[in-house]
């Protein structure tokens, strides 16, 4: 498919998965793609942690509003940013923004790649950084942006509209 088609496709967000399990290899593929993700100053602050034990799928649930819909999905990702590894270059902006763009700049390429495999994804943002930080025992200079259940699809989602251009461009 074309890369409209792909992204067009992506944007629906899955909340309900078959149970079929998602090999180590589609996994690595999708996080070695994750890791092409511009980055500045080459800084790479991504760091990833690949959840299949449904005890700790629960205990992300939890920390994520309930969002327990989320359980059955066959692997969560834990995608973090690693703050000191922002910092080094950039200081408090290396901090505050730049680990947060790039994460987000790998967590796109990974969902683009999991759609491409035919493999559902939702972005999920909504979730406690403190619980998930306690329930890992994560050092302070790793700050939890985003869970990312993968699973193949057992919904097609309706479409939602978009704003038009005229909404969100200016032109100068």
């Amino acid at each position: 498919m074309d890369f409209k088609e792909l992204a067009r496709k992506r944007r629906k967000s899955v909340r309900k998965f078959k149970s079929d399990d998602i090999s180590e290899e589609i996994i690595a593929e999708l996080l070695e793609t994750a890791i092409h993700a511009p980055t500045a100053g080459n800084v790479q602050p991504w760091k990833f942690k690949v959840v299949r034990s449904k005890a700790t799928k629960q205990q992300l649930a939890g920390a994520a509003l309930n969002q327990s819909w989320m359980v059955p999905a066959p692997v969560i990702i834990v995608v973090m940013a690693d703050l000191d590894r922002a910092a080094r270059g950039y200081g408090k902006r290396g901090v505050n923004l730049y680990a947060l763009q790039d994460t987000a700049a790998a967590i796109q390429n990974m969902l683009l790649a999991a759609a491409e495999q035919g493999i559902a994804s939702c972005w999920i943002g909504a979730f406690d950084e403190e619980k998930v930080v306690n329930y890992f025992g994560l050092p302070s200079y790793l700050r939890p942006v985003a869970l990312i259940p993968l699973g193949y699809p057992a919904e097609e989602p309706i479409s939602r509209s978009r704003r038009p251009l005229n909404e969100v461009v200016e032109w100068e």
